[in-house]
């Protein structure tokens, strides 16, 4: 049974049989956007979107940024950086994935942040289909779903080229995830690490 969160709920990783889940990832799908022509005609223009995630030990300190230039982490992996979205449509599959494997995550990390940016800065409201989604699976198979958000038709998002998807935090030993959804006014992936540093950790 999949949970549908809204801002700010939270939920604790427990397996329904019991037990922590080890792995944890969050996906971004989007589509090229379709521009008019000179003659008249439509033509489809890239449009590249980050996703990122920051880890933080129990002072706030930065840890390590997983990004498209820095595909590893300790436990975490990106999947490569999407420069185009979907040419031809919704596909239905993620442009770009961060897996978390909890259990290899460094023992001194205490929080982990996903946040989207817009690399050219194109307004997430003009972009196709764009949409997040954290979930339990991998990158090729979705198991169940936490969060979603719909980032091309919520107004909220309108305006904005990055945002805070949502964090995963450690709480008497165990990792709990809480949904957060907001655009915020950055322009650049650092801009938005300084913005959860002072606001959301």
């Amino acid at each position: 049974m999949a949970i549908s969160l809204k801002k700010g709920q939270r939920i604790s990783l427990e397996k329904d049989g019991g037990g922590q889940l080890t792995q944890m990832c969050v996906g971004v799908n989007w589509g090229a956007m379709e521009k008019k022509g000179f003659f008249g005609g439509k033509k489809k223009q890239a449009v590249d979107l980050d996703a990122s995630c920051a880890t933080f030990d129990g002072d706030k300190n930065s840890l390590e940024v997983v990004y498209f230039g820095q595909l590893r982490g300790q436990g975490i992996q990106h999947s490569g950086d999407d420069l185009t979205g979907d040419m031809d449509g919704d596909d239905g599959l993620d442009n770009e994935v961060i897996v978390v494997n909890l259990s290899q995550v460094n023992p001194k990390v205490e929080q982990i942040v996903f946040v989207l940016n817009s690399f050219q800065g194109q307004d997430f409201k003009d972009i196709p289909f764009a949409s997040i989604r954290l979930y339990e699976g991998t990158p090729s198979r979705v198991d169940n779903i936490h969060a979603t958000f719909d980032i091309a038709n919520d107004p909220k998002f309108a305006g904005s080229v990055s945002m805070v998807m949502g964090k995963l935090y450690k709480k008497d030993g165990s990792w709990k995830f809480t949904a957060i959804g907001d655009a915020t006014s950055d322009r650049k992936l650092e801009q938005t690490v300084d913005t959860v540093k002072a606001q959301y950790l």
